[in-house]
């Protein structure tokens, strides 16, 4: 943990050795990942104050999952830097929460007073939208490896600091192997110019307890341990897709002939409607299919979305998709029509043969399983929610029947549609998460 002292109405900065390293980082993201009480949050409000030191005067922003959480962890810490020691400015939580700047706190950082106020906007990332109205210059965003703080977020923050090209300093521990992992841990293994990991065990703080460390690595499951304590990305209990596996089923898109079959799967609402294509590799045993597109979007009605699924497309694809209550989609999807004065074929779409959400998990199982789904590996909404798609867990930590959030995995229901279908013949494999 970073220890600030007061000395000569100067504050010297003490860090560990992880901290230390991500101070120097000179990466425009730099991502901290850490055991628990590893220090990581108590980073953050320095490592924003240099850099607002440096960006000059404007917007800057803090991005925690909940608000809940922002103001159990992130705003202490902030608080306690820039108001209680720095004392350049106030944080108020109405009608927004932000902090701003005094005329003293920026004659302060900036050398002088700018025509606007500089401010430290605070978002939160279960919801996206919350985070596009602002443009800023850097932001902090604290643990961002929560299952709440979504790609669709991830993807907003990047738009609000383009202009400036901000940095972006990530402090979290691994809780899945969604976004994070395929965006910046990934990444950073392929050496990404741009990115920089620093991963330390929760002992990396001076003040952590060897004991309390060896006491969780004795109780704990081995992968909550390696995940909670040292930071390690690992397989959660529950996960239901184990049978993915990154090194065998991702590829580098390439370019798919224009005579292979193709597939739609698809997951209907007035909010998020999803699909994904795949292609079918002609003389192959087992038949094996690539997973070339995704696509999710709402608002708008049956006849555009068929307009913008069909975009692009060699063929009217073999689709799939809706349950079994569905019925109206489908017949919406088949009319065709009109978009402004395009004419708009009719998509048939077909119900699925089974109710059971739990034999269309089983049939993609397999496919997995068998290494008949090959997905390109720029399908960033698809692979975030195979890798984080799973079971509630009990009080024991062990999984339930339930699916956490099911309501949110709408690719993952478009893929059960249409593998399910395709798969019906296969012979099936059962979880090993949920299936002892």
């Amino acid at each position: 943990m970073a220890l600030i002292n007061r000395t000569e109405a100067k504050l010297s900065l003490n860090f560990h050795k992880g901290q230390w390293q991500a101070w120097e980082s000179k990466k425009r993201f730099v991502a901290v990942l850490s055991g628990t009480q590893g220090g990581k949050t108590s980073f953050g409000p320095l490592w924003l104050y240099r850099e607002i030191q440096r960006k000059g005067p404007g917007d800057y922003m803090i991005v925690t999952p909940t608000f809940t959480l922002l103001e159990l962890k992130a705003l202490p810490e902030f608080q306690n830097y820039f108001e209680k020691m720095l004392r350049v400015g106030r944080y108020t939580s109405s009608p927004t929460k932000q902090f701003i700047f005094s005329e003293d706190g920026e004659r302060r950082t900036f050398g002088y007073k700018p025509e606007q106020p500089t401010r430290v906007i605070f978002g939160y990332a279960a919801d996206p939208e919350s985070l596009e109205s602002a443009t800023a210059k850097a932001a902090w965003l604290d643990e961002a490896g929560q299952k709440k703080f979504k790609l669709a977020s991830w993807e907003a923050i990047l738009r609000r600091l383009s202009l400036a090209m901000g940095r972006v300093l990530i402090t979290t521990t691994p809780y899945d192997l969604g976004w994070l992992k395929q965006r910046i841990w990934d990444k950073w293994k392929a050496k990404d110019p741009d990115i920089d990991v620093i991963r330390f065990d929760s002992t990396e703080n001076p003040m952590f307890p060897q004991d309390e460390f060896e006491r969780a690595r004795r109780d704990l499951p081995g992968w909550k341990f390696d995940m909670f304590y040292r930071a390690i990305f690992t397989r959660p209990a529950g996960l239901i897709y184990d049978s993915f596996d990154e090194a065998q089923h991702k590829c580098p898109r390439f370019s798919i002939p224009k005579e292979w079959p193709r597939y739609l799967g698809l997951d209907f609402g007035g909010v998020n409607t999803a699909g994904l294509f795949y292609a079918k590799e002609p003389n192959t045993n087992p038949e094996k299919y690539y997973l070339y597109r995704e696509y999710k979007a709402g608002g708008r009605s049956a006849v555009e979305h068929v307009k913008h699924l069909l975009d692009g497309e060699p063929c009217i694809p073999f689709a799939v998709g809706g349950s079994k209550s569905e019925d109206q989609w489908r017949r919406e999807f088949a009319a065709g029509g009109k978009v402004g004065s395009q004419e708009v074929p009719g998509l048939p779409v077909r119900g699925p043969e089974f109710a059971d959400v739990e034999v269309g998990i089983d049939r993609v199982y397999g496919a997995h399983k068998r290494s008949q789904i090959i997905v390109f590996d720029d399908l960033n909404g698809y692979l975030e929610q195979k890798q984080t798609y799973a079971r509630e867990l009990d009080k024991n930590g062990e999984p339930t029947e339930k699916i956490e959030d099911k309501e949110t995995f709408h690719f993952m229901d478009a893929e059960r549609y249409i593998i399910g279908h395709l798969m019906k013949n296969a012979t099936e494999f059962k979880q090993s998460n949920y299936y002892r």
